[in-house]
C-alpha cells in the first residue's frame, strides 16, 4: 500500500518560511480589502481599472513546480462592458442677437422700417423735426433751421450732441460729418446693443440737439405751421405761425414765455419759391394778324395827326383760331373810348376774349396810368409804339387781380426769328478779349457828359 499523497492540498509544502496563517495573504494578494471579508474562490468584484497581479514569492514558485499538478485559483470573470450612459443631446447654440443680425443685413432688409430707417430727430427748445434728410452735414443742418431759430445763425456759438437711448456723443466736426454716418456709428457699436437690451424702450430716438453757448430766450414748444389768420395761429399748438396779411406781406408770429411777438417775414424758406408769369394755354398769335393789326394801327397816322387805336384778339374755340374784333371808340392822340356793348362775341362757350392791343402811335410803347386804371381786370395786355419806324415797339404785360407783370412778347407772339443754315456760325468770329459796354452803362456815360 502505498502511502497517502498530499496532491489533494493545493498549496504543498509552503516552506519553512511561510505558515499557515499566511494563507491569507495568497488568496488576497492584490485585493485591497479586509481578508476576513473576501471568500478566496468568489469572482473578485469588478475593478475600476486593471491593477497588475504583483509576482508570486520565490519560494511559492518553487512549490508549485515540486508538487504539481496544481489547482488554479479561479481567474474572475469577464465583466461585460458597461455601456456608456446616454450623452445628453447638445442644446443648439443661442440664436444671435436680432440686432446684430439686422446690421448684417441691413442692405437686405432695407425695405423694412424699423429701428435702423426711423430718421433722426431734430431738437431744439423742445420743438422736435424729423430730418428728412439725413446725409446732411450737422453744419448744413443748422444753416437750415437757422432761418426758424436765430440763435442758431452763428455758427461759431453752436455746438453739437447726439443722444441715443442714454449715449450721448459730441460732434467734433459739425462740417465734416453727416447726420446719418454718426446715427450708424452709434447703433454698431456694442454699447448701443447693451444699452438697448437694458432700455424699457425699444424703440428709442436718435436726437440730434444743437448746444447754444449764447442763449436767447424764449421756448418753442410744437414747431412751426402757417395760418390763414392771425386767431389760427394762436389756437394752434405751433410756436411759430407764418401768417399772410392783408398788406400783401408774411408776417411771422413767435410764442414764448415772454409774449407773443409778430413780424414781417423777410426770407420765407418754407414756401416754394414762385415765379410770376403767364402760361398759355393756347397757341402763339400768328405774326400774320400782328402784321394786319400793325397796318390798321398806321393808318391812323396821317402827315400832321397821329391817333391811338384799339383792336381786341379772340380765339375761335370751335374753329381753333385767332381773329380781331375792331369795337367802336372814339380815339386822340393821347386816349381811346371804346363802346364794348354791342360785341357779338361776348360768347364765352365759343370766343375766349383773348388780348387787348392799343397803339401809341410815334410815342414809345409804355403803359400809362390812364391803363393801369383800365385794365384791372385779369387778363392779357399789349401796347404798340414808334409806329413809324419800320419795326414798331411792343410791350406786353399781364394783369393778375390787378397787379401787372411784364412779359417777354415771344411768349405770345409768333417772333421774327427763323431758322438759318448752321454753316452760317462757322463764318463767324467771336473776339472774346473785347469787352462791349451794355446799353444801360452807354446811356448812363452820356447823362453824365450832359450834365458836364
Amino acid at each position: 500500500m502505498s502511502e497517502a499523497t498530499n496532491s489533494s492540498w493545493p498549496f504543498g509544502d509552503a516552506g519553512d518560511g511561510v505558515g499557515f496563517g499566511d494563507i491569507e495573504k495568497i488568496f488576497n494578494a492584490g485585493s485591497s480589502a479586509p481578508a476576513g471579508d473576501v471568500n478566496p474562490f468568489d469572482a473578485p468584484e469588478p475593478q475600476q481599472s486593471a491593477q497588475p497581479v504583483p509576482d508570486a514569492a520565490p519560494e511559492q514558485e518553487a512549490s508549485k513546480e515540486e508538487n504539481a499538478p496544481v489547482t488554479e485559483v479561479p481567474q474572475p470573470a469577464p465583466v461585460p462592458e458597461t455601456p456608456p450612459a446616454a450623452q445628453p443631446a447638445q442644446t443648439e447654440a443661442p440664436a444671435a442677437n436680432p440686432l446684430e443680425a439686422a446690421f448684417t443685413q441691413k442692405t437686405v432688409e432695407n425695405a423694412r422700417k424699423g429701428l435702423f430707417e426711423k430718421p433722426p430727430v431734430f431738437c431744439h427748445k423742445n420743438a422736435k423735426d424729423p430730418i428728412d434728410d439725413p446725409s446732411m452735414t450737422f453744419e448744413e443742418l443748422r444753416i437750415r433751421k437757422s432761418e426758424d431759430f436765430a440763435d442758431l445763425e452763428e455758427g461759431k456759438n453752436v455746438s453739437w450732441i447726439v443722444e441715443y437711448c442714454g449715449i450721448t456723443k459730441q460732434i467734433k466736426d459739425p462740417k465734416g460729418t453727416t447726420i446719418i454716418s454718426m446715427k450708424e456709428s452709434i447703433e454698431r457699436s456694442r454699447e448701443f446693443l447693451d444699452a438697448l437690451k437694458k432700455a424699457k424702450d425699444k424703440n428709442p430716438d436718435c436726437l440730434v440737439k444743437p448746444k447754444v453757448t449764447m442763449q436767447r430766450k424764449g421756448t418753442a414748444a410744437a414747431y412751426k405751421g402757417s395760418f390763414p389768420s392771425v386767431a389760427d395761429a394762436r389756437a394752434s399748438d405751433k410756436v411759430i405761425c407764418l401768417i399772410p396779411s392783408g398788406d400783401g406781406r408774411i408776417y411771422e408770429l413767435h410764442k414764448t414765455e415772454q409774449g407773443e411777438f409778430i413780424a414781417p417775414k423777410h426770407s420765407i424758406r418754407t414756401f416754394e419759391t414762385i415765379r410770376a408769369g403767364f402760361t398759355p394755354a393756347l397757341p402763339l398769335i400768328p405774326m400774320s394778324l400782328m402784321g394786319q393789326i400793325i397796318a390798321f394801327f398806321r393808318s391812323f397816322m396821317k402827315e400832321n395827326e397821329e391817333y391811338e387805336a384799339l383792336a381786341i384778339i379772340f380765339w375761335d374755340k370751335a374753329e381753333r383760331r385767332y381773329f380781331a374784333y375792331i369795337p367802336k371808340q372814339t380815339v386822340s392822340k393821347d386816349s381811346i373810348n371804346a363802346d364794348l356793348s354791342e360785341c357779338p362775341y361776348d360768347d364765352e362757350a365759343r370766343y375766349i376774349r383773348y388780348a387787348d392791343i392799343h397803339s401809341h402811335n410815334s410815342m414809345e410803347a409804355f403803359f400809362s396810368g390812364t391803363d393801369d386804371a383800365d385794365e384791372r381786370g385779369t387778363g392779357l395786355y399789349m401796347v404798340l409804339g414808334g409806329l413809324d419806324e419800320f419795326f414798331p415797339e411792343i410791350k406786353v404785360r399781364i394783369s393778375c387781380g390787378g397787379s401787372f407783370v411784364e412779359l417777354d412778347p415771344n411768349v405770345v407772339i409768333e417772333g421774327l426769328e427763323q431758322p438759318y443754315p448752321g454753316q452760317w456760325d462757322e463764318a463767324v468770329t467771336c473776339d472774346k478779349g473785347k469787352k462791349t459796354e451794355s446799353k444801360a452803362v452807354k446811356r448812363l456815360v452820356e447823362e453824365l457828359f450832359h450834365e458836364i
